[in-house]
């Protein structure tokens, strides 16, 4: 038997980066409201009481980008000044220009905003068919910032980090190795207490009992304590957790980060289509694990290159499912957009908790409606 152990990570909408993420998404979703084909490539950073957007914006409508911010920091839990960090105190700075003419000129003729390589990827390993590590490290960040939110303990703050390291044998899930939770806190809450607390109310309602055992390792706030967080403790910018917003660390990464991005630029809509692809293809019983790239020019609308990795898995040669995909999908940027319906205001809530393996609305690149084309093709084949 082959055992191996993988680990993945996740923070909550609290954690510097990922408010960075949403504040940036915020103002793409409010340019989408308002003018569906308007340009964004939207970056933040946040640090102590000062929040400073940048960016290249081509718009037809006027949005007021410090209300934008405030209003998301308000929402992600950020009120109070003792924090370091608060909507109504923190200082906004923007730097905004147009975009460049030499990346319209191959836009507007419905070309790719940019040159480089996306990726997807779906498995059986989980009903959302993604990978294990990932989807419990989201799970207990968003249910960290749930307790906090419903105070169901009352001394949480808006920071935290999650981390689930799985043992694998032969390549199926046999137990969680270790847990960490980081939870950010009031000063003077006894370690014991947090402890207690993170155990009972996140990792027990998160972590099935069948993969828990004694052999587990579970480390809640293992330097003592996390008084100090958000960006009072660290600085954040936008696409610093381009690995949690995918697949944890399973496959390849095109380096490309999405918060901010409208969807002509295919870091973003290309990741998601690659993403569509993989989980129909797994759906339709084509394959049990795929891992897809696509690859582009800029100016040039159809992909320079497909690759498809079934690791082995798949019903038909890797290579006849990559006609089979050109086949079925439109993979332009015009076509993914069409597809994927992504001139819309979809983009603040896949900020935090991972881009992949959700069922809210807006995910449509989760959505399993071409099982019956790829079924259709395959048999033609």
């Amino acid at each position: 038997m082959r055992k191996w152990l993988f680990t993945s990570e996740s923070v909550t909408e609290g954690h510097p980066d990922k408010i960075a993420d949403q504040v940036s998404d915020a103002v793409l979703d409010a340019i989408m409201e308002k003018d569906p084909n308007g340009r964004v490539a939207c970056e933040t950073l946040v640090t102590t009481g000062l929040v400073f957007v940048a960016g290249e914006i081509t718009t037809s409508c006027y949005i007021e980008i410090p209300q934008i911010v405030r209003e998301t920091i308000r929402h992600i839990g950020y009120v109070e000044p003792e924090h370091g960090f608060a909507y109504k105190t923190c200082g906004v700075s923007t730097s905004i220009q147009s975009q460049s003419p030499d990346i319209a000129l191959g836009v507007d003729r419905g070309g790719a905003g940019d040159q480089g390589m996306m990726f997807g990827y779906a498995s059986h390993e989980t009903p959302e068919l993604m990978p294990l590590p990932i989807m419990l490290a989201h799970q207990l960040a968003q249910r960290l910032a749930q307790v906090r939110k419903q105070r169901v303990v009352d001394y949480l703050r808006p920071d935290g980090k999650t981390q689930v390291t799985v043992e694998y044998h032969d390549g199926h899930v046999a137990r969680v190795e270790a847990v960490i939770v980081s939870a950010h806190h009031k000063t003077g809450v006894p370690l014991s207490r947090i402890r207690a607390d993170m155990k009972r109310c996140v990792i027990e309602p998160v972590i099935p009992k069948q993969w828990l055992d004694r052999r587990t390792n579970i480390f809640v706030n293992p330097t003592g304590k996390f008084e100090v967080g958000g960006p009072m403790s660290d600085t954040g910018l936008t696409g610093r957790k381009i690995v949690m917003d995918t697949y944890g660390g399973v496959i390849g990464h095109g380096g490309g980060a999405f918060s901010g991005k409208d969807p002509t630029k295919v870091d973003r809509s290309a990741a998601y289509m690659a993403r569509y692809i993989a989980k129909n293809l797994v759906a339709a019983g084509v394959a049990d694990r795929c891992e897809i790239q696509l690859a582009y020019a800029i100016g040039i609308a159809e992909p320079v290159s497909i690759m498809v990795n079934t690791y082995g898995t798949g019903k038909l040669p890797d290579q006849q499912l990559i006609k089979l995909i050109r086949e079925v999908f439109d993979l332009t940027p015009l076509g993914i957009i069409r597809a994927l319906k992504l001139r819309r205001p979809i983009y603040l809530k896949t900020a935090a908790y991972g881009h992949f393996g959700r069922s809210d609305d807006g995910f449509t690149w989760e959505e399993l409606d071409r099982v019956n084309d790829i079924k259709r093709a395959a048999r033609n084949r």
